[in-house]
């Protein structure tokens, strides 16, 4: 079981030092883990979960529905592609 913890949920250190403090940051940390591992089957993800968690600690605070925000097939850039930036290196 603490070798499943340590490779799955990426808890780095712990914050508290009691029992319960141990306890709740675990519990925190399976509960991500699982609902991830929901998300990635609804949507059927072959993504992994690093990299899931990278995506949505990006847009947590945006108003993206999780569905577009993991869509990999679908990413846009916003910006315009403009070629007026003068090349370091052009002799």
């Amino acid at each position: 079981m603490f070798k499943w913890i340590k490779q799955h949920l990426r808890i780095k250190r712990f914050l508290g030092t009691s029992e319960n403090a141990v306890k709740t940051q675990i519990w925190c940390a399976v509960s991500t883990y699982v609902l991830i591992a929901i998300v990635t089957k609804e949507l059927q993800l072959d993504a992994s979960l690093y990299t899931l968690l990278q995506i949505l600690s990006v847009s947590v605070f945006e108003k993206t529905p999780i569905s577009e925000a993991l869509r990999f097939d679908a990413f846009t850039s916003d910006m315009p592609c403009t070629d007026n930036q003068l090349n370091l290196f052009d002799i």
